[in-house]
């Protein structure tokens, strides 16, 4: 039974799964042309820690504003200090690699509550970097030492140690930002849902108002039941540029200015039929929707008062899951 486009955002913005409709297959040949694939993505298939990485990072704050930290033992970067992290195994969801890598190194049990940062580097590496609350363990000490970790600690200012590398400070700010800024309005808890899917892809959230009603539309396919617009992610490109490519389908080549605010939610297959991985990504013109024609197979549809009381909530800064495109 096919879910209403309402549902189906509910459905989102609780961070829930959702269905690819079959709309998605048909378009998808021309959807890889327009983005520059050119059957690339056809033959594509993500494959972890072969065709594409996927890496799980935790930034872990205690009472004191401490950030827990691990003294690295690989050969390359010995006692150098870095984050809980490591890449996922095949056939691991996004949770169970962190918990994981965060036991192997630390000695603590770790209980991710949420995302607070996904990264990506071109179209096949992404960094999912958590935040949440040690439960129990004991912190690994120097007698310890194993292949995983030399040891682990509590640090105050992470510039007094030598670091594997810098890439971790912007991770760290963001975690200290979402974890101690009680007083503002952040985005809701949102964990990686597990969904079988064998390809990349991106689903966009697409928002615009009125001018005549001043009712909020979100863009849906213009055929029952509706959904929202789906492509591939191209592997081989940036992000970004599959975005661009992808809102010039929907709107011609001189779509108007819009912003992409963050990320919905994480859909993960983690070895479930694919190692496939689906980002919704929430988009807002600031032009009213009689000034943003879409093109093809898409249509702006009204939404009731409340969802578009929901959506629009998630609208300002930190609101959504941050999304950083690694150039």
């Amino acid at each position: 039974m096919s879910l209403s486009i309402e549902k189906q955002i509910e459905l989102l913005l609780a961070g829930h799964p959702l269905e690819i409709d079959g709309k998605y297959e048909t378009n998808r040949a021309v959807q890889n042309e327009i983005i520059g694939t050119k059957g690339t993505a056809n033959n594509y298939v993500p494959i972890c820690q072969k065709t594409v990485t996927y890496i799980v990072a935790a930034v872990i704050i205690n009472n004191q504003e401490e950030v827990l930290m691990i003294q690295e033992a690989k050969s390359s970067c010995h006692g150098k200090w870095y984050l809980p992290a490591g890449r996922v195994d095949p056939n691991e969801t996004l949770l169970d690699a962190i918990k994981r890598e965060v036991l192997e190194e630390t000695g603590l049990i770790f209980q991710p509550e949420t995302l607070i940062l996904v990264e990506c580097a071109s179209g096949s590496w992404f960094r999912f970097v958590f935040n949440g609350k040690i439960t129990a363990g004991n912190l690994k000490t120097l007698e310890q030492a194993n292949e995983e970790s030399l040891q682990a600690s509590w640090v105050h200012n992470i510039n007094d140690l030598p670091l594997r590398s810098h890439d971790i400070v912007s991770l760290i700010e963001r975690g200290k930002s979402y974890a101690m800024n009680k007083d503002i309005s952040q985005h809701p808890y949102l964990t990686p849902v597990s969904r079988p899917l064998n390809k990349l892809l991106l689903r966009l959230t697409i928002t615009s108002k009125k001018r005549a009603t001043n009712k909020l539309h979100v863009l849906v396919s213009d055929t029952t039941p509706y959904c929202l617009p789906v492509c591939e992610i191209n592997p081989n490109r940036s992000l970004l540029s599959t975005l661009h490519s992808f809102m010039e389908e929907l709107f011609g080549n001189e779509v108007a200015q819009h912003k992409p605010h963050g990320i919905l939610s994480v859909e993960f297959s983690g070895g479930q039929g694919g190692d496939g991985l689906c980002l919704t990504i929430l988009v807002s013109f600031k032009l009213p929707v009689e000034d943003v024609l879409a093109i093809g197979k898409y249509v702006w549809y009204e939404l009731p008062e409340n969802l578009a009381t929901s959506i629009t909530y998630r609208l300002p800064r930190n609101m959504t899951v941050p999304l950083n495109v690694i150039r």
